[in-house]
Order: structure tokens, then C-alpha cells, then sequence
């Protein structure tokens, strides 16, 4: 496992919240006028309607065109199933390569099934730019990109480490809210645990950056800690739980949760990295909801 330099380089981080689906998108830079990576972005979307809109992902391109950026890479830290990626829009606005964990071709083929989708749908990872294979390292110009699958959540999830940050995903939330469920396909409450503890057995001062914040009443949003903070005090998983704990309340906290707004028309959207389904022949793309399956 990756272990960051004695003095590692503190990137500028910059966080942008998407309120309606609680996420939120990273943009990662040395400094002015460098390469960037845009991690785990949003396009909106209303269930009622299914419109979508790109007024999250816009603040992402105002961003990068303010301070002079170069985007290399636009990263998902796996197939989000409470928001739709904005990659292909970004990618059109501003270039750069999409890139997820190599696995993410485990959840394709669970997912074509469930969707029932065209033969012709690919299940090898094709429609993104590049799969990235767990500890491979990704030029960042003056940077790089050291990746981490961290799978339990679902198979395919990666966390990214760039200097002393690391985007951890789905692993872990803030300290007050613990971590991520693991009942979707392929998810594994053992594998979690076993992946947050990848995470944690990095330097303490390692500043963690959230995808999710789900702040308690009170409380005002967050989304970065530290690897001391959660080892101190993760109410799931801070130091002394052991993994038989933690394996049974996550088993038994997942079964009382309800599937996620979005978990239909996102997980078709971004096992497509981002793409639409291809439009019928009225020119219209539509989505499908299986009845009774999840």
C-alpha cells in the first residue's frame, strides 16, 4: 500500500456541495494555472419530471476556467447510486480523461441483468476512459494520483490519495455519522472494515474529503477530517471496534434502510460513465424501472 512522503505535498482542495443529493464534488490542484482532477460529479436531476440540468457541474467549470486549470482527469470514486456523474458534460466543457475502479465491470454485469439491457451493452468497462487498477499511480502534472480500492460499499469503489489528501468516497462519512451501507449488489460489510482500516493505517494527520455528508440536526455541513479524527471517533468504526461489531450493525442498520431516491435512474446513468441511454426512435432517451426487483 501507497505510503505518502515524509514531507507530502498539501494540494489545494476545493469542495463544492450539491445540497439536493447531499454530495460533494472535489477539484484538485497544485496551484493556479496546474493540471487538475475533478472527483465524483453531479448532474442534476428531478425524479418528477426527469429533467436534467447542469447547474452543479457549472460551478465546476467556473471554477476551473477561474484559476486557469487543465483538467486530466475526471474521476468517480464508483457507481454512484444516489446521483447522476456529470463526466460526459465536463469532459465536453473542459476535456480531460474518465477514469473508475477496474471492477466497476463486476457491477455492469449485475446491473445489465437487473436493468435487462440491450445485448449489445458492453460489460467491460468501455465506455469510460481508462480503469484503474488498485495502487496504480496517475500523472497529476507536478502531482500524482495514488489510487486504493477500498471495495464493501460496492465492489468497485477507489479511494484517490494526492499528497497528504485522500478522497475516500464511500467508505467512510464524518465522524458523527460512520459509514456506508453495504446492501447494494456486491456490497460486504467484512470488506468494508477491512478497507477503512487501508485508509486509517495511514499518518493521522492524512486529511480525509468525504463524498457524502448527512450532517445530525445542528450540526452545519462537512466533509473533511483526518485520519485521527475518525480512528478517535467514527461512531462506527473508531478504535477498539472490532470487525464481528461492525459487521453486525451494519448488517442490521442496512436492513431498515430504504433504497436511495435515485438508485435507478443513477446506476444506469453512471455504469455508462455518465452517458445517456441512446435515444429511441423519437430522438428521446428514456430510463427503465424495474418493478419488484430491489
Amino acid at each position: 500500500m501507497h505510503k505518502p512522503d515524509p514531507t507530502p505535498v498539501k494540494p489545494v482542495v476545493h469542495g463544492i456541495f450539491d445540497p439536493g443529493t447531499w454530495t460533494v464534488t472535489y477539484v484538485v490542484h497544485a496551484q493556479e494555472g496546474t493540471a487538475c482532477a475533478i472527483i465524483d460529479s453531479v448532474l442534476d436531476y428531478d425524479p418528477k419530471s426527469g429533467r436534467t440540468c447542469t447547474s452543479c457541474a457549472d460551478k465546476v467549470v467556473d471554477y476551473v476556467l477561474a484559476h486557469g486549470l487543465q483538467v486530466a482527469w475526471i474521476l468517480e470514486t464508483h457507481a454512484h447510486a444516489d446521483h447522476l456523474s456529470a463526466a460526459p458534460y465536463l469532459k465536453a466543457r473542459l476535456g480531460g480523461k474518465t477514469a473508475i475502479g477496474a471492477n466497476i465491470t463486476a457491477v455492469q454485469k449485475v446491473f445489465k441483468g437487473i436493468f435487462n439491457l440491450a445485448p449489445d451493452f458492453a460489460v467491460d468497462g468501455r465506455q469510460f476512459d481508462h480503469l484503474i487498477a488498485d495502487g496504480e499511480s496517475l500523472d497529476l502534472g507536478n502531482l500524482r494520483i495514488q489510487t486504493l480500492s477500498v471495495p464493501g460499499h460496492t465492489p468497485a469503489c477507489m479511494a484517490y490519495q494526492v499528497g497528504d489528501a485522500v478522497f475516500v468516497g464511500d467508505t467512510l462519512f464524518m465522524p458523527d455519522v460512520g459509514s456506508a451501507r453495504c446492501d447494494f449488489p456486491g456490497g460486504d460489510a467484512k470488506t468494508l472494515y477491512a478497507s477503512v482500516h487501508k485508509i486509517l493505517s495511514l499518518p493521522p494527520e492524512t486529511r480525509l474529503y468525504m463524498c457524502h455528508d448527512y450532517p445530525p440536526e445542528g450540526r452545519a455541513v462537512q466533509f473533511e477530517s483526518t485520519v485521527a479524527e475518525q480512528r478517535t471517533a467514527n461512531i462506527h468504526l473508531k478504535d477498539g471496534i472490532g470487525e464481528a461489531d461492525f459487521v453486525s450493525m451494519r448488517s442490521t442498520r442496512d436492513a431498515t434502510l430504504a433504497m436511495p431516491v435515485l438508485i435507478l435512474p443513477a446506476v444506469q446513468i453512471n455504469i455508462r460513465a455518465g452517458e445517456l441511454p441512446p435515444p429511441e426512435a423519437n430522438g428521446v432517451s428514456y430510463l427503465k424501472i424495474p418493478l419488484n426487483m430491489l
